[in-house]
C-alpha cells in the first residue's frame, strides 16, 4: 500500500504524524460584518479517516479503480474529501469547467463518457434537462436528499465507516483524471492525467517553490488546493467564487489572510490585479504564485511593495497539459520589464528541473517522431516544446488533437518519452531563459512576415490610459491585415479615443516591428477566459475587428 503512486498516499503518512492539523477551513456561513467565520475544519485525521470511509461507500456502489466519475461540487469540504476519496479508490475523477458553452460542456462530458456522476443538487438538475452522461449507471448528490440522483453523498459516507484503508496500488502509468482545458483556444480538451504526473507535480512545486510542511495556504484556484494536503500544508479556501477572480472582494481576502497568518498564495492575474488594486500590505505572506497567463508588468511592480522583501512572487509557466515548465521570481521579471515593453516578449525564466525545453521551428501540422534537426538556436523565435515527468501524453478520446501536440522521442537509452508542443512560440535567451512571444494560432501573418502577440502589445500597454491591447489578424494568413484593438482604463473618457489613438501610433512607430500597425480598434470590454478572467479571446475579437475593419 505504501508503494502506491497515487497523490492521495501522503494521507496516512500526515494523519500518522500530525492528525491534530487543520489540512483545510472553508469559509461556512457570514458573520454580521459581512465576512466569512471559517467555521468548517478539516483535520488530516479527518480527511484521511474520511475520505477512507466515502472510497469503500463508493466502492460498494460501483465506483472503484478506473470508473470515469464526473465531479461537480463546488470547492467544499465534500469536494476535497471526494477527489481523495476518489484517488484512493483509483477512481478516475472527471473535471470539467462548470462555466463553458453548455454546448461544449456536453461535448465534454459525451467525450469522457462517464460511468458515474457526483455533483450538487444543480448539477444533477442541468444532468437531466441537458442529457449530461447519460450513460453514467451511478448517481451521486451531494444534497441532504437523493433528489435526481441514486444516493447522497453523506450515505455514502456512513456506509463506508469502520472499512479500513482504501488506498489502491495505483501504479505510475494509471490513469488518475482526466481534466478538461478551459476551452480559451477552441473547443476544451480531456487532458489525461496519470498517477505519476500528479505526483511530479507536487513534487516539482515544492521544490521550486521551497514549500515546506505545516505552512498556510491560500488558493484562490480550486485545483491547486488538491496540493496542499499532499504537502502537508493547511489549505485556507477563500470566500469568493472561483470562476470569477476579477470580482474577488478583496476585503474578504485580505480577512482571511490576516486571520490565519497565510504564508502563500496562488491566484490568477485577474487576483493579483484585485490585491494589487486594493493597495494593503501583505506582511503575513512568504510566497505568491500567480500563473494562467502573463502578469502585467505594473501589477508585478505594485504587488511586489504590498509584499515584505524577504517574500518571493513567482509566475510560472506551463499548461493543464504540462505543469510547471518554467518559473521566474518578480525581481528577475522587473529586470526584464524595458526589454518586454520593447518587444521581447515576456521572460518567463528558466526550466524548472528536470524539465528539458527546447524550441522548434514552426508548423501547423502533426510530428510524429523527434528530431534534432527541427530545433532552432538560441534567440530564434520558434513553438516551445517540453520534455519532462509532468509532460501528460495524450487528450482523452481525442487522437487528432494528440497527433498535434505530442512527440514521440526515442532517448539515447533506447526509452522513449512524450515531448509536448505547447502550443506557444518564444526563444531561449543566451542565458538559458525562456522568453513568451504569444499563442501559435494568435500570430499574425502578413505580407512582410510574423507578428507575435507578446511582443507587440507590451509596446502600447504602458499607455497610461490603456488598461490592455490585443493583436489580431484580419484576411488570410500570409496576407493578414494586422489590427490592434485597445481596451481603456475605467473612468477614461470614451471622447479622449483620437488623441489616445494617436499616441498609440507614435508609441508604435518607435519600433521596427510595430510600425507597420496602422489600424486600432477601441473595443469597451474584452473577452476573457472562464478559468482565469485573464486570457484574451482573441478569435472573438478578430471576427469583431473584421466587422469594423470592412465597414
Amino acid at each position: 500500500m505504501d508503494a502506491a503512486c497515487n497523490i492521495a498516499a501522503a494521507l496516512p503518512r500526515l494523519a500518522a504524524e500530525r492528525g491534530a492539523q487543520v489540512a483545510m477551513r472553508c469559509p461556512g456561513t457570514r458573520g454580521a460584518d459581512g465576512l466569512a467565520t471559517y467555521d468548517i475544519a478539516l483535520t488530516y485525521a479527518d480527511l484521511d479517516a474520511r475520505s477512507d470511509a466515502i472510497a469503500a461507500g463508493l466502492a460498494r456502489r460501483g465506483i472503484v479503480r478506473g470508473t470515469r466519475t464526473v465531479v461537480m461540487v463546488r470547492p467544499s469540504p465534500e469536494f476535497f474529501l471526494l477527489m481523495f476519496a476518489l484517488f484512493k479508490a483509483g477512481a478516475v475523477p472527471v473535471l470539467v469547467d462548470p462555466g463553458i458553452d453548455r454546448r461544449a460542456l456536453k461535448q465534454c462530458l459525451d467525450e469522457a463518457a462517464p460511468e458515474a456522476f457526483i455533483g450538487i443538487p444543480l448539477a444533477h438538475l442541468a444532468r437531466r434537462l441537458l442529457g449530461w452522461a447519460k450513460r453514467a449507471r451511478v448517481r451521486i448528490s451531494t444534497g441532504t436528499r437523493a433528489w435526481l440522483a441514486d444516493d447522497t453523498l453523506a450515505r455514502v459516507e456512513a456506509d463506508g465507516r469502520g472499512a479500513g484503508p482504501q488506498l489502491a496500488d495505483t501504479q505510475p502509468d494509471d490513469i488518475a483524471a482526466i481534466l478538461f482545458t478551459s476551452g480559451s483556444t477552441g473547443v476544451p480538451k480531456g487532458v489525461v492525467y496519470r498517477h505519476r504526473h500528479f505526483v511530479a507535480q507536487a513534487a516539482m512545486l515544492r521544490d521550486v517553490l521551497g514549500i515546506r510542511e505545516g505552512e498556510v495556504d491560500f488558493p484562490t484556484f480550486p485545483p491547486f488546493a488538491l496540493f496542499g494536503p499532499a504537502l502537508g500544508l493547511t489549505s485556507i479556501i477563500p470566500d469568493m467564487d472561483a470562476t470569477r477572480p476579477a470580482k474577488a472582494d478583496p476585503r474578504r481576502l485580505h480577512a482571511a489572510i490576516e486571520r490565519f497568518g497565510v504564508q502563500q498564495l496562488f491566484g490568477s492575474p485577474a487576483l493579483m490585479r484585485v490585491l494589487a488594486d486594493y493597495g494593503k500590505l501583505l506582511p503575513t505572506l512568504r510566497r505568491v504564485t500567480s500563473a494562467g497567463a502573463p502578469v502585467p508588468a505594473d501589477v508585478v511592480a505594485r504587488m511586489r511593495m504590498l509584499l515584505p522583501d524577504e517574500a518571493g512572487f513567482y509566475t510560472p509557466y506551463g499548461a493543464t497539459e504540462c505543469l510547471p515548465v518554467a518559473v521566474i521570481e518578480s525581481r528577475e521579471l522587473q529586470c526584464t520589464r524595458e526589454a518586454t515593453e520593447a518587444g521581447a516578449g515576456t521572460c518567463v525564466g528558466r526550466a524548472v528541473p528536470p524539465n528539458e525545453v527546447r524550441i522548434i521551428r514552426i508548423d501547423d501540422a502533426a510530428i510524429a517522431e523527434w528530431s534534432d534537426d527541427l530545433v532552432l538556436p538560441v534567440g530564434a523565435v520558434g513553438e516551445i516544446t517540453v520534455a519532462g515527468p509532468t509532460a501528460t501524453d495524450a487528450y482523452f478520446n481525442r487522437d487528432a488533437a494528440t497527433a498535434l501536440a505530442k512527440i514521440r522521442e526515442t532517448c539515447a537509452d533506447g526509452t522513449t518519452r512524450t515531448v509536448h508542443r505547447m502550443g506557444d512560440v518564444g526563444y531561449l535567451d543566451a542565458e538559458g531563459r525562456l522568453w513568451f512571444c504569444g499563442r501559435k494560432t494568435h500570430r499574425v501573418r502578413t505580407r512582410d512576415g510574423e507578428l507575435y502577440t507578446e511582443q507587440v502589445e507590451p509596446v502600447f500597454n504602458p499607455h497610461p490610459d490603456v488598461l490592455r491591447t490585443a493583436l489580431v489578424g484580419i484576411g488570410a494568413p500570409g496576407a493578414q491585415v494586422p489590427v490592434l484593438c485597445v481596451e481603456l482604463r475605467l473612468g477614461v473618457d470614451a471622447a479622449q479615443w483620437p488623441r489616445i489613438e494617436h499616441e498609440l501610433r507614435a508609441l508604435g512607430r518607435g519600433h521596427v516591428h510595430t510600425a507597420g500597425i496602422d489600424r486600432f480598434l477601441r473595443h469597451p470590454a474584452f473577452p476573457v477566459d472562464i478559468r482565469h478572467n485573464a486570457k484574451i479571446g482573441r478569435e472573438a475579437l478578430a471576427v469583431w475587428a473584421a466587422t469594423k475593419v470592412g465597414a
